[in-house]
C-alpha cells in the first residue's frame, strides 16, 4: 500500500538532492558538521526491542564515531535541522551506522522534522522505522542530562573539549514510549571534518534489522545522489 506513493517521493527527492548537489558540492546537505569520537555503553536492564544490535550487546562498549551537524547550512543565530550521525565500531572490524535529524519526541511528532538552533534540548530521531521480527522500531537520541549547548560549531567545539556531551539513546515502536537502551559520551575529534567521512545505514545496517521495501524506495535514491563522487 505503501510501495507507490514511497517510490513517487522518492523520485521528487531525488530530483530535488540533484538539482541542490549542483550549487553544493560534495554535500548538498549537512554541509557543515563537527566530528566527534567517544564510547557508547549498553544499558544492561533495557527493554528489547526486537533487533539482534541493540537487545545483544547489553554491557558491551563500543568505539563510536559521531557527526553533528546543521542541515540546510544556516546561519548559526537561525534554526536549522540538525543532523547527528553515529558510527558504531565492532570488534571485528565492521560496524553499523544510524543516522538521526532534530524531530519532536511524542506521536505524531517524531515523524516530523524540528528546525533547532543549536542541540540544546533536542530530540534527534530516525524518522523512518527498522524492521524487526517483532515489527517496526524507531530510535532517537537526547542529551542526558540537559545541557545548553553553542550553536557555532567553533563554540561547540570548546564546549565539548571542557566537558563531553553525554547522550542517551531509545528505541520505540511507532506509537508507543522510548526505552532508553545505551548511553553514549562523546568529545571533539582531532580529526576535521571532511566529504570523505560518510555514514551509511543502508550499506551499514543495524545488525537483526531489515528496511521496510517502502523506506528503501523513499530513501534510497536521494540517499545515492547525496553519497556520489565520495566514498562511504
Amino acid at each position: 500500500m505503501l510501495a507507490r506513493p514511497a517510490e513517487v517521493a522518492g523520485t521528487a527527492l531525488r530530483g530535488f538532492f540533484s538539482l541542490l548537489r549542483r550549487i553544493r558540492h560534495p554535500r548538498p546537505i549537512h554541509s557543515r558538521g563537527l566530528v566527534l569520537t567517544g564510547q557508547a555503553t549498553w544499558i544492561r536492564d533495557a527493554a528489547p526491542s526486537g533487533i539482534g544490535w541493540i537487545d545483544d550487546l547489553r554491557g558491551k562498549p563500543l568505539e563510536v564515531t559521531a557527526r553533528l551537524s546543521r542541515g540546510v547550512g544556516l546561519p548559526d543565530k537561525l534554526p536549522d535541522v540538525l543532523g547527528l550521525a553515529l558510527r558504531f565500531h565492532a570488534d571485528d572490524g565492521r560496524h553499523a551506522d544510524v543516522l538521526l535529524a532534530s524531530t519532536g519526541i511524542g506521536f505524531p511528532f517524531r515523524f516530523a522534522l524540528v528546525p533547532r538552533r543549536s542541540a540544546t534540548g533536542a530530540t534527534f530521531g530516525s524518522l523512518l522505522p527498522y524492521r524487526s521480527p517483532r515489527g517496526p522500531v524507531l530510535i532517537c537520541a537526547r542529551s542526558v542530562p540537559f545541557r545548553v549547548l553553542p550553536a557555532d560549531l567553533r563554540g561547540l567545539r570548546r564546549s565539548l573539549d571542557e566537558q563531553p556531551w553525554r547522550v542517551r539513546l531509545y528505541h520505540a515502536a511507532p506509537i508507543d514510549k522510548w526505552h532508553p537502551f545505551a548511553d553514549v559520551v562523546l568529545t571533539p575529534a582531532a580529526e576535521a571534518d571532511s566529504a570523505e567521512l560518510r555514514f551509511d545505514p543502508v550499506g551499514h545496517p543495524l545488525l537483526g534489522s531489515t528496511t521496510y521495501p517502502w523506506v528503501r524506495r523513499l530513501r534510497e535514491p536521494s540517499y545515492r545522489v547525496a553519497q556520489r563522487g565520495t566514498s562511504g
